[in-house]
């Protein structure tokens, strides 16, 4: 990662990467796969959900952010994931909810019509979801599916953040300028948590970040 993105990244200090780092080192493990909302385990702590469009890296984030290699299955292949995953570490503060992409996926229609339905079902039902995390691509930057998204989660007020996964790929000024084109679009979104982080999971960059300010987040 480059000064010039280091300088856009949160400024934490060495006991909140600390905390970050101590709240993923624990053993998270696959618990259930749910087709239904009505599957998910009981509203006992506080969820994350990290949503994107298909093939944006949200099962590679989770892995990186776990320390976990093959914890969240991956794939080349969109729409691999199709169910929300949840994953939970003992005594953990935080249950990970993996959903399934939206947008382009190979699958049969009605399957992704099932996603998307059950996708916002999560959305607007459930009340211990604190935070959700859109993943977008940092060589594309928004598109239409994310605007809709985040258009869904202004209107029911869930908080969410922007995630540019990739930013390993893209030359500097092509992702200068999908970040400021992310800027412009959450500015006024009443959601929107202001500041966007930049990540790579092939690389490492910005995952510590990533893991204090989700630690900073719980602790507030």
């Amino acid at each position: 990662m480059s000064e010039k993105e280091r300088e856009q990244q949160p400024r934490h200090t060495k006991e909140q990467l600390e905390a970050g780092r101590l709240l993923f080192a624990r053993p998270y493990q696959f618990i259930k796969g749910c087709v239904r909302v009505s599957d998910l385990p009981p509203p006992d702590r506080t969820e994350i959900a990290f949503a994107g469009r298909s093939n944006v890296g949200k099962s590679s984030l989770i892995n990186a952010l776990t320390g976990r290699r093959n914890l969240a299955r991956t794939s080349n292949t969109p729409g691999r994931t199709q169910e929300l995953n949840i994953f939970e570490a003992e005594l953990a503060p935080v249950r990970i909810v993996d959903m399934p992409g939206y947008g382009f996926a190979r699958a049969p229609k009605p399957a992704v019509e099932a996603w998307n339905k059950l996708i916002h079902a999560y959305l607007q039902g459930r009340a211990n979801l604190r935070r959700v995390y859109i993943l977008v691509d940092a060589r594309h930057g928004p598109k239409a599916n994310d605007l809709s998204v985040m258009n869904e989660l202004d209107r029911d007020a869930v908080s969410y953040q922007i995630v540019l996964t990739k930013v390993d790929k893209p030359s500097l000024r092509d992702l200068d300028k999908n970040v400021a084109a992310t800027e412009a679009v959450i500015g006024k979104r009443p959601a929107a948590y202001p500041q966007i982080l930049l990540t790579s999971s092939e690389t490492g960059a910005g995952i510590k970040n990533l893991r204090a300010t989700i630690a900073e987040f719980l602790a507030g």
